[in-house]
Parts: C-alpha cells; structure tokens; sequence
C-alpha cells in the first residue's frame, strides 16, 4: 500500500470517529435535559359529594354522677351496697358506728331536761317575788294611812313626838321594802330569761347531736346505681374539713353524655342538635349514634391549645356502654352534594421556581396578593399542569372539606383538570421562593 492510500484511511477513520463523538456527545446532552425537566405528581379534578366533620375524642358520662360523702367521723360498721348495684333514692348504702352519738343524744336531752326543770324553778320564784312586791304596796299603803294619823294627833297634841316619829319611820321602812321586792323580781326575772335561753341552746344542742346520729346511716340521694364504693367494713371515716366521697351513684345509665373536647377552631361550625356518630374501642365494629347538646363555655388550655366540651346525649337502652370509656366522635358541619373537588395537597403544593419568575406568573394570571399569600376571604392558589407541561396558577375559592379534598366554590378549575399535588425536591437554581407563598388547606 502506497502512502497516499495509507493516509486516506487513516483520515477516514479519524471522520468516522469525530462522527461517532459529536452523536454521543449530542446523545448525552438531550437525556441530560431531559432528564432535568421538572417532574410532578398530580391529580385529577373529579365531581362528587363531600361532608365536613370536626372529630374530636371524648368520654362517656353518665347525665348526673352525685358522690355521697359522710357529713359524720365513725368506723363503717355494715354495708348494704356494692359495685353496680342498683339503689333507690333514700335507700340505706351503709351504717357508721353509732354507739358515740347514741350517748350524745342521751347527754344533750339530760342537759335539756335539767334547763326545763331550772327554767320551772325560776318561773315559779318570779311568782313568788311578784307576790313579795304586791305585799310590800300594801304594806306601803298601810303605814301611809297610819303615818297621816299620827301626823293629825301629834298636831293635836294627842301623841308624842316619839310616836309620830315612829309612825314616819315606819312607812319609810315600807317605802324601802317596796324597793327591794322590786329589784328581788327584776333579779329573778333575768334569771328566768336566761333559763329560757339555755333551754332554747339544750334544744338545739340536742337536735344537733340527734342529726349527727342520723348522719351515721348513709343514704342513696338519688335513683340509680353504685358506680364507686370507697369504703370497707372496719374503715374509719374522718369527715373533719370535708365530707369523704364514700360512694358514687351514676342516675340512670340508659340515658348518657359524651364529653368530647373540640378545638377552638371547630366550635363556631358544631351546632346544637347536630347528630354525631361514635365508636368505642370496647365495640370496634359497631357505630352509636346522639346529638349535640351544649357547648359548654369553660374553655380547657394545654400547651396553648385550647378546647371545649361539646356534651353529646345519646340513649344506652341496653347499658352497653359504660362510663369513663373512651369515645371516638365525628360531628358533620356540612354537606354539598354533585361538587368540583379539589385534592387537598394540591392546596398546599409550592412550586420550585425562582421568585421573579413566579411573580411573572401572577402578573400573567391575574393573581392578587390575597389568594397568593393571605387567603383572604377563602381565595387559595392551586397550580394547573398545561399540556406542554407548563404551569399555570388558578385562584379558587374554598367551601368545606372532608380532609381530603376540598369544595371549590369558585375559580377556573373543571372535572378532569389536572392540579399539580406534589414535586421532587431538587437543587434550587436561582432566586428563592416568595415568603408566605402558597400555603396549608383548609382546616
């Protein structure tokens, strides 16, 4: 082979070489930029019925739980009700020792009886006194008229001067007699005042003393039946700064409540008379039904979160459920039926653009700073996946949600559009993204 010819081989395998590099090279930078193109997660726009339900967990109440405590100290000495039994109002639940008490009834209606006797005493004394000062007037009287004649013969020189002194000193004596009788009835009918009173203290010494003895039978107060029983035959009871809950007595446990606790932010769609399911972990399969009764307005604060008792009433007939256990409540706050549904991640997806380009995109769609940012007035900002792959951003107003789509109730968006839901995380590659933007769904 000449060397011309071995030459023009040579450059014919370097141009098919160079060839073969540039397809490659091209080759690699088209899967490159594919490969680089943005991906997304979507879903599609259906139409449907959807509910909204606030779920909150609560627990089962009886409608009146009363503790029955012991107003009385005293060992228990017998007890006439147990765990679920059933009692009437006013029915014997147990007895305290009364022997203390027996003795001070005996003590206090002793101590009565001898105020009574006192009080007879001093009544008749009073009598007696009365009598003493009625005898001292008369006698008053009688040595008036004695005085006044002795007087007129001593004028008369009939009588001595020492007789007609006599006769002056004798009523004076009277007159003081009179006085003395008087303050001898005055003494004794203070006495008899303050007999009167102690009679009147006896008394209530002993009504009280016969009321702590009524105290040591325990008595049911109402209709219904023994939830708790806190005490044993032996036990000393010591009511000293409160009475001891001794017994419980749930009324009528085929009517009951659920006290669920709702967030602050579900109350003002919860309305009285609402029906409400519920489960219970003791009948997995099984759902009850009631209906809101109250809200009530003692609000409860946990780590900043606060909530409130929503009492739900529903009917036992047949006790299954009792009370303490754990209930799991859903009260619907409303209902649209035939509505556009929103999947709800696509409320809250946030595209990975940089912000000069995302605040072109609002220019271009007519998106204001309330449904990009604040959501005033219900208005969100989803994102449409185009058929070139591009994204166009919608505002839309917002109705109720079951927690998993949501009811649009306003906007551009139609059954069988495509909203963007999620995208890969990957590398930023300019700008940030705009604070605030985007945004969770609705509560």
């Amino acid at each position: 082979m000449s060397l011309k010819e071995s030459y023009q081989k040579r450059k014919k395998l370097y141009l098919i070489g160079g060839t073969c590099l540039i397809v490659l090279l091209a080759y690699g930078y088209y899967v490159r930029s594919k490969d680089a193109a943005p991906r997304y997660t979507t879903a599609t726009v259906r139409r449907g019925d959807i509910t909204a339900a606030v779920q909150a967990t609560g627990t089962i109440n009886a409608l009146t739980t009363v503790p029955v405590g012991s107003y009385v100290s005293g060992t228990v000495q017998y007890i006439f009700a147990d765990f679920n039994t059933r009692v009437k109002s006013d029915q014997v639940l147990a007895q305290l020792d009364p022997a203390i008490y027996e003795a001070q009834v005996l003590q206090a209606r002793g101590n009565l009886e001898n105020a009574r006797d006192n009080l007879t005493t001093l009544a008749a004394n009073v009598q007696v006194d009365q009598a003493a000062v009625a005898k001292a007037q008369a006698n008053v009287k009688y040595q008036l008229a004695t005085a006044k004649r002795s007087q007129d013969l001593f004028v008369a020189g009939v009588v001595s001067a020492d007789s007609n002194d006599l006769a002056q000193s004798t009523l004076g004596q009277a007159q003081a007699d009179v006085q003395s009788a008087q303050a001898a009835l005055e003494q004794a009918k203070a006495e008899l005042q303050q007999a009167r009173s102690q009679v009147t203290a006896m008394e209530g010494a002993l009504k009280a003393a016969e009321t702590n003895l009524k105290y040591t039978t325990i008595l049911a107060p109402i209709d219904g039946t023994v939830v708790a029983r806190n005490i044993d035959v032996g036990q000393s009871v010591a009511a000293t700064l409160q009475a001891p809950n001794v017994f419980t007595v749930a009324q009528d446990l085929t009517r009951m409540q659920v006290y669920a606790a709702t967030d602050e932010s579900d109350t003002g769609n919860i309305r009285v008379g609402a029906p409400v399911t519920f489960a219970v972990d003791a009948f997995p399969n099984e759902l009850f039904q009631g209906r809101v009764s109250a809200i009530r307005l003692n609000p409860t604060t946990i780590q900043n979160v606060v909530t409130y008792n929503t009492v739900i009433d529903f009917s036992n007939p047949d006790e299954k459920l009792l009370p303490g256990e754990t209930a799991y409540v859903t009260i619907p706050t409303g209902h649209v039926s035939d509505a556009i549904l929103i999947p709800n991640p696509a409320l809250t997806f946030k595209p990975n653009i940089p912000r000069p380009q995302l605040q072109e995109l609002y220019r271009e769609h007519n998106i204001s700073r309330e449904a990009s940012t604040t959501h005033l007035g219900g208005w969100q900002l989803v994102w449409k996946l185009g058929p070139k792959k591009d994204l166009t951003p919608i505002a839309v107003q917002c109705g109720i949600t079951d927690y998993n789509n949501t009811q649009l109730v306003q906007g551009d968006i139609h059954e069988g559009d495509v909203l963007i839901i999620a995208q890969p995380t990957q590398p930023a590659t300019g700008g940030q993204r705009p604070p605030g933007f985007g945004g969770g769904g609705p509560r």
